[in-house]
């Protein structure tokens, strides 16, 4: 029974690190999706930068 115990505490312990990284992942993708026409995603900055065309 205590390892029942101690699994479920772990597993409740870790539940809101992972629902974090989860909701930090989406918002990434979410800012990458919504540069300006002529704009690119750069994950170096995080920011919308100009696409540059050779």
């Amino acid at each position: 029974m205590k390892i029942k115990t101690a699994i479920f505490a772990t597993i409740l312990a870790v539940a809101p690190t992972l629902t974090f990284a989860a909701c930090n992942w989406q918002h990434s993708t979410q800012e990458a999706m919504s540069c300006a026409e002529g704009m690119v995603w750069d994950a170096e900055t995080e920011t919308c930068v100009e696409q540059v065309t050779s």
